[in-house]
């Protein structure tokens, strides 16, 4: 009889990403160095023809081809345990292709599946073409807002980095639509969540949220815009209102010094660019993004395809690497809490 495994002893389901990028080579290169990189162990969801020929040119990379999840166990140590999708699709590294978006949404949709029943431990999600899955058919502005279709949850986007973690009220919006997203609604709640994971998920007991502001100068009493009035510091009391220790709004340009950054656990910033910016500056190569808010762990690297060094063997593993270890972190924190044994308490 097979025993039974603790959640945190279930693998990570790792995503293939576009065929045509970086994912499939980071994640034979992380493989690779996974005992010097602490790592623990993951099997990629993904088309085993595919892998094949890309661990023949990336040195003969030993793979396994998995019949489930519950065989990684037997072979992590000695080879890349990888899922076949049971589909083909051509390796021209660098040229994305519409079969190559086809399998990379089926290789998120299969991996989304494995972790939402219990057979892995978390999700960590490669790097897609979201112009090729469009063309494709992916109706979601990303990878984020599936995972929140496919869990009927809000999922709030937070990118961590040694030094800073930020998160986002709005996402991938035109800057233009930027503002009219922000409601004090919608400030307060993901503000909240924010302030839920760092506790449950990171293990910091009162978290220090700093609140950043829209327009410059933080809006100078209203002269640069209203939406700090009117929005941003009544979500901020809303929030104080609720246990969050939250401050602000406080004005970006001010907000990520290191001397500023001792000051609080996570900024909440208000649009895209807000937010990754200053946390590709200073942590690009151990960038982590995690979706706050979802019954599943979901990480991923924080970075794209790279299609421009695909296929040449430059790629950096570095930020898959560090959403793998993040993944299993949360995970094995959130098996802790909620007391859960083996894979059936996951269902």
């Amino acid at each position: 009889m097979t025993p039974m495994l603790k959640f945190a002893d279930l693998p990570l389901a790792v995503s293939l990403g576009d065929p045509a990028g970086i994912g499939p080579e980071i994640a034979l290169k992380a493989w690779r160095a996974r005992e010097s990189l602490g790592l623990p162990p993951f099997f990629l969801v993904g088309a085993g023809g595919v892998m094949k020929d890309i661990a023949r040119k990336a040195g003969e990379t030993p793979i396994a081809i998995l019949s489930s999840p519950a065989e990684v166990g037997v072979f992590f140590r000695k080879a890349l345990p990888i899922l076949d999708l049971g589909v083909s699709c051509r390796t021209d590294f660098g040229a994305p292709s519409l079969e190559g978006a086809r399998a990379a949404f089926l290789s998120l949709e299969r991996a989304c599946d494995l972790t939402l029943r219990g057979e892995a431990s978390a999700l960590v999600t490669n790097p897609v073409s979201k112009a090729m899955l469009r063309r494709a058919g992916f109706r979601y502005r990303g990878q984020t807002e599936y995972l929140s279709a496919r869990t009927k949850r809000r999922a709030v986007m937070m990118l961590a980095a040694p030094g800073l973690r930020v998160a986002l009220v709005s996402t991938h919006l035109p800057l233009r639509d930027a503002p009219k997203y922000l409601t004090v609604a919608r400030v307060s709640d993901t503000g909240e969540t924010v302030a839920a994971a760092l506790r449950e998920d990171f293990g910091i007991a009162e978290p220090r949220l700093a609140v950043a502001a829209l327009n410059p100068h933080a809006g100078e009493e209203g002269r640069l815009g209203r939406e700090e009035i009117e929005i941003i510091a009544p979500a901020i009391e809303n929030l104080r209102a609720r246990g969050v220790k939250a401050s602000g709004p406080h004005p970006a340009d001010a907000l990520f010094h290191k001397d500023m950054r001792r000051r609080y656990d996570a900024a909440l910033c208000m649009y895209h660019d807000q937010a990754l910016i200053p946390l590709k500056m200073l942590g690009r190569e151990e960038g982590v993004n995690i979706s706050l808010g979802l019954p599943i762990v979901r990480t991923s690297p924080d970075h794209g395809t790279a299609f421009d060094i695909a296929g040449e063997g430059k790629a950096d593993p570095s930020s898959l690497a560090a959403a793998l270890k993040m993944a299993h972190r949360i995970a094995a924190r959130r098996g802790e809490r909620e007391g859960r044994g083996g894979r059936g308490a996951r269902r």
